[in-house]
């Protein structure tokens, strides 16, 4: 099967597709597969180009936001050394432009929850309520990625295959579930939330699609008086689906950031005073500064985490 390459310069897939944002990639060899809604598609990168199977080049071009200019963004970002240190290591990466369905329903899944358990989640919910995709590779004997042996995906002379993977349930299929089925996904006490809104969602009853015309304030608001909606939640949905790039989701790991980095010897701040900063401190990108902020921190706890375990191993 034949690859199409699209250029991508200025992208680092491995890193966004890591960086919290999205949590149903799954990294086979040399590239991933995943869904773009309910199309399924193999996606590998190679320096500055995309080569990926099974989709419009436009579809991925859009999904993965190579429209953005980085250069603009960083460029914005407030100049410190907290900041410049994030931007340096997030180099490529960029925030997805996804599904506002799969967006919401994932981020409601996400309440209290590490990344690792929000992917268990995802893929139980794709499992259970979602539409299988096949994704064929080796037809006319060519050898897919994925099988471990040493061959690129249109490298001749391999087996044919297929991999299965799942799109995201629709609002309907979800709809028509039951709150017990929902938490037999490990959704706990987020499945009476996610059912409501689902509910909601699938009956017209709040249009996710019409909402993109609302200004900032008013889509915030709109989304918070969803099931399960807070504001870190309205503020990633505003950032990852409807391409608000102001919206500054503020969790645990972004207050820790602004509490021990932006105001060290700050005793007591609330958390309207860390909105209202980081509104105003990051600027017209500043969905893009906290995504930054946020994939660098996390990075760097973990490889904090694993020293102490390879010094052990050489031992």
């Amino acid at each position: 099967m034949k690859l199409r390459e699209i250029p991508a310069a200025d992208f680092d897939l491995a890193m966004t597709l890591d960086s919290g944002q999205v949590f149903h990639w799954e990294k086979v060899d040399g590239g991933f597969i995943g869904t773009i809604g309910q199309r399924a598609i193999y996606v590998e990168q190679a320096g500055g180009i995309l080569r990926v199977s099974h989709s419009p080049e436009e579809l991925v071009r859009n999904y993965f936001a190579l429209d953005h200019s980085l250069a603009e963004v960083c460029a914005s970002f407030p100049d410190d050394p907290i900041m410049n240190a994030a931007r340096s290591f997030c180099r490529g990466l960029r925030i997805i432009r996804q599904p506002k369905w799969e967006c919401l329903a994932t981020f409601i899944c996400s309440s209290m929850k590490q990344v690792a358990h929000i992917r268990q989640i995802s893929q139980a919910l794709r499992k259970r309520f979602g539409n299988a995709r096949t994704i064929e590779n080796g037809v006319s004997g060519n050898r897919a990625t994925w099988t471990g042996k040493p061959a690129r995906v249109d490298e001749p002379g391999g087996e044919s295959i297929k991999r299965v993977v799942y799109a995201f349930p629709r609002p309907q299929q979800l709809a028509q579930s039951s709150e017990e089925e929902l938490r037999e996904c490990a959704l706990g006490y987020r499945a009476r939330n996610l059912l409501a809104t689902a509910r909601l969602v699938g009956s017209g009853a709040a249009d996710l699609e019409a909402w993109s015309a609302l200004p900032d304030a008013d889509l915030r608001e709109k989304l918070c008086a969803l099931p399960g909606v807070g504001a870190k939640i309205a503020n990633c949905v505003m950032l990852f689906a409807y391409e608000r790039r102001r919206a500054f989701p503020i969790d645990v790991w972004i207050e820790r950031v602004l509490r021990q980095q932006y105001f060290p010897r700050t005793k007591k701040i609330s958390a309207e005073q860390l909105r209202t900063f980081s509104e105003t401190y990051f600027g017209e990108h500043g969905g893009y500064a906290q995504q930054y902020l946020f994939h660098h921190a996390r990075m760097i706890k973990s490889a904090k985490a694993r020293a102490p375990r390879a010094a052990a191993a050489k031992k």
